[in-house]
């Protein structure tokens, strides 16, 4: 799991003032504090910062954990808030600001730049207009984020667009998949090549009797 970088460009925003965990949440924090045993449930932050973010994506648009929220998770975990700070601002996949409807994450690490990174990378830029990382394009539609391997090297380049992993990235998959979320209608995630889930480019060279089904 990356860690937090500390480039992002100097922005403001407003952190609300308040927040109470809605009825979906509730049912979710329940199912998952159950995995913990009794005076462990510290152990579940990872998880309820995820809850929050979801929460944050319904209610606003955008998928990103405020304080108030991190002070929220504490107090149902009965944690001091700066343990709770800790972990949602180590790890990359915890939004600690507002980001736009669509959250491009861009891996540029070795597997990925090999593969093209650098291509996918100027084509968002090209696209959305956002000229450098944490920016949010002028529609609020996305925002662009530099992070350390998604783990999916073997399909690289990654583009990871909020939850989902588009693989086989080139500058011109990138426009249309752009084009393709500008227009509401994003596409299937995984292979933007036509690739079966790993299989070699072009399709398998071996075991090819078996019966093969794409990842759900």
């Amino acid at each position: 799991m990356a860690e937090h970088s500390d480039s992002a460009t100097a922005e403001t925003f407003e952190q609300p003032t308040e927040f109470a965990f809605d009825s979906a949440s509730r049912a979710e924090m329940a199912t998952i504090l159950a995995k913990y045993p009794a005076g462990r449930q510290a152990s579940g932050v990872l998880p309820l910062l995820y809850v929050v973010q979801r929460q944050m994506k319904r209610a606003t648009g955008s998928a990103w954990v405020p304080r108030v929220a991190m002070d929220a998770v504490a107090r149902e975990l009965g944690m001091p808030p700066i343990r709770v700070y800790e972990v949602a601002t180590f790890y990359l996949m915890y939004n600690t600001k507002p980001v736009g409807k669509y959250h491009l994450q861009l891996c540029t690490t070795t597997p990925c730049w090999l593969r093209g990174s650098d291509e996918v990378v100027a084509a968002c830029r090209k696209a959305t207009g956002i000229k450098g990382w944490h920016e949010t394009s002028d529609d609020g539609l996305f925002t662009m984020t530099e992070v350390e391997c998604v783990g999916a090297c073997v399909n690289a380049p990654i583009l990871q667009v909020n939850d989902d992993f588009y693989e086989d990235m080139d500058a011109a998959l990138t426009a249309e998949l752009i084009a393709a979320l500008r227009r509401g209608e994003p596409p299937p995630r995984g292979s933007m090549t036509g690739r079966l889930n790993s299989a070699p480019a072009g399709g398998p060279t071996t075991l090819t009797t078996l019966d093969s089904h794409p990842a759900e």
